[in-house]
């Protein structure tokens, strides 16, 4: 069995995990970010990861951790395994998972289990059909205010363009009577502020409970044209939903600062900087790998930046590649994990931010990073000069 040295544990902890925490794992930290930015902490944690395997081999590689089994994937064809293993016998809803989510999403489909996850499955994919919602044409004219707003100051922000993606992310959620509703979205951000410390932090139920109450207040309308009008009890999912927009909004910001176009950029904006830089399994059962046995409850982990970026298996690794997604991949390349865990909104999420990116982008003409792009790359610091392409808003 591979069990990794008290030093290079502490490596581990050091240099992949505790900076991956620190910098927020529900919802980032812009001050962290930028501190990471600086010494380009993603680039460092792969290092670490290269090393792990280059000493110990493929095999998973166990921690030493006092009364926890926690394994590191190094191979690819591991992470292949694991994520079509799920939920049996690797679980999704791990006790880490369970202990952030339920601050803002205590029922939702990343921490239920069993027959009740097989139930909330079924209604997430049947409601996150991009054709439920005219997506396209909310994000052209939210964006078209957006390239107003930029040809006026000369610069998109992250600021100005979070604040576009929001109104996005709550009419294709909610409709357009939750198009203004910032309060609503600001409740959720400081309930993931809270998750991102997991068991250490208190529930706030009662600011929980008003945000319930808000979004149940839109919910109730159904509207016409929104994921609110699908069928069935979506109280208890659409925290998710909303939680998922952010990611994919820092996604396409990041896909606009290298010059990215279509599906294809937004996946490899999502490979280059994957905003799941974590993803958690665990063990139901005892389970072989390589010819070694890994107790039930084991935690596997795998970085996935590591996995993205690794110099020494993918030539691509550090420049903008969206040819790669037209043929087979490597099986660890997972920008929306893969298997029965693999996003549900996945589809939506590309129309969404696909779309965004397009339509900014006839307008719009911005300078681009040139490879070898960095490891961390600080969406918050992102100020992009910003010139008209001709084309004329209409």
């Amino acid at each position: 069995m591979a069990i990794s040295s008290r030093l290079d544990t502490a490596r581990v902890f050091t240099t992949v995990l505790l900076p991956t925490l620190a910098k927020g794992v529900i919802v980032r930290r812009p001050g962290v970010m930028a501190a990471a930015e600086k010494v380009q902490s993603d680039t460092r944690a792969i290092d670490t990861m290269r090393r792990l395997r280059d000493r110990y081999g493929p095999e998973p590689v166990r921690l030493r951790i006092t009364g926890r089994s926690v394994a590191m994937l190094v191979d690819p064809t591991d992470v292949g395994r694991l994520l079509a293993g799920s939920p049996e016998p690797f679980a999704l809803a791990t006790k880490e998972k369970k202990a952030a989510l339920k601050h803002f999403q205590p029922h939702g489909v990343l921490i239920s289990e069993g027959p009740e996850r097989d139930r909330l499955r079924r209604l997430n994919e049947r409601a996150l059909r991009p054709e439920n919602v005219p997506a396209e044409a909310i994000v052209r004219d939210e964006a078209d205010l957006l390239t107003r707003h930029v040809m006026s100051t000369g610069e998109l922000t992250w600021e100005s363009f979070n604040q576009a993606w929001w109104r996005i992310a709550r009419r294709i959620v909610l409709g357009s009577g939750a198009r203004a509703d910032d309060r609503l979205t600001d409740d959720l951000k400081a309930l993931r502020e809270n998750a991102n410390w997991a068991f250490l932090h208190p529930r706030q139920r009662g600011l929980r409970e008003r945000f319930q109450r808000r979004l149940d207040g839109h919910l109730a309308r159904r509207e016409e044209g929104s994921l609110a009008a699908q069928p069935g009890d979506l109280s208890g999912q659409v925290p998710h939903w909303l939680f998922a927009f952010d990611a994919a909004g820092i996604v396409t910001l990041r896909a606009l600062a290298i010059g990215a176009r279509g599906m294809n950029g937004i996946l490899e904006s999502a490979r280059l900087w994957p905003t799941t830089p974590v993803i958690l399994r665990e063990s139901t059962i005892a389970t072989r790998w390589h010819g070694t046995w890994l107790p039930e409850n084991t935690e596997f982990v795998v970085f996935t930046p590591f996995f993205h970026r690794d110099p020494d298996r993918l030539p691509f690794a550090d420049r903008y590649a969206p040819e790669l997604w037209d043929g087979p991949r490597d099986p660890a390349i997972v920008p929306f994990s893969a298997g029965p865990g693999e996003c549900p909104g996945r589809d939506l999420v590309l129309t969404t931010a696909a779309t965004m990116l397009d339509t900014l982008s006839e307008h719009l003409a911005f300078p681009t990073l040139s490879a070898p792009l960095p490891g961390t790359l600080n969406h918050f610091g992102l100020r992009i000069p910003a010139e008209p392409t001709g084309t004329r808003v209409s």
